[in-house]
């Protein structure tokens, strides 16, 4: 059995089966912990706050919308590896003193206020202001390129992006572990790969091979037992989940 047809992964560093805390950014072990924890404040300001984060994405949604329909895949894979380098690469640390002065092109005090906490948050001071948020509004904002945020704003919502998928890694490579040690199968763990997959937004999406999805469906049709017919797999599940959860070969 081979999975060769399904080795990808979004991100730009190693994250292999191991629930050991990836490489990450330069300076990405240098920041807070992110929560879930909501802006600081009264109730009030709170309401007001996300009301304002609500504007600023509705507007850019629509935007991304209509950019993402008229890119091919490749258009999409190289805009998601231009951001990358922009906001991790060493690009971003060469425009770092210009990033953390920049402002977003609006006059709406908490749209200000979020872009000077996303600054201190990436210099390592505060909680990530996008911290709960869904993958599609995170990368809304992260590969947003009309000035509605910052690079600092995209910067963290990227890192956000990141902390989930890892954290949604973590707990699936459990489940398969646990799966295999007590069926020998891991059927259920490629569905749940699948459905990841799937709610994945667009852009994210475009960093797997085309048959990464159908590659995925193969497997969880076979209904494979890998510790009866060890010899013929030729695989362990340490090595099935790498090769789910590997990274895309550029």
């Amino acid at each position: 059995m081979s999975t060769s047809g399904i080795n990808t992964q979004p991100y730009s560093h190693t994250l292999l089966a191991e629930t050991s805390q990836p490489s990450a950014p330069a300076d990405r072990t240098q920041l807070p912990a992110v929560n879930a924890d909501t802006p600081p404040g009264n109730v009030s300001s709170v309401t007001t706050f996300v009301s304002s984060l609500a504007r600023q994405l509705s507007g850019a949604a629509a935007q991304a919308e209509a950019r993402d329909a008229s890119l091919t895949l490749g258009q999409k894979r190289n805009l998601v590896d231009k951001a990358q380098d922009m906001l991790l690469g060493a690009s971003y640390n060469a425009n770092k003193a210009a990033y953390d002065k920049e402002l977003p092109a609006s006059d709406d005090p908490d749209a200000l206020d979020l872009a000077k906490r996303a600054t201190q948050y990436t210099n390592g001071s505060g909680k990530n202001p996008f911290s709960g948020l869904s993958r599609d509004k995170l990368a809304v904002i992260a590969y947003d390129e009309s000035g509605t945020f910052t690079a600092n704003e995209r910067r963290a919502a990227m890192y956000e992006a990141y902390d989930q998928e890892y954290a949604w890694r973590k707990q699936v490579v459990a489940e398969a572990q646990a799966e295999y040690n007590s069926t020998g199968k891991m059927t259920h763990f490629f569905q749940s790969v699948l459905e990841h997959y799937q709610s994945l937004p667009a852009l994210e999406q475009s960093q797997y091979p085309n048959d990464y999805a159908q590659g995925l469906k193969n497997l969880i049709d076979q209904d494979f037992n890998y510790k009866t017919h060890q010899a013929e797999g030729k695989a362990n599940y340490s090595t099935i989940i790498n090769d789910v959860l590997a990274f895309r070969n550029k």
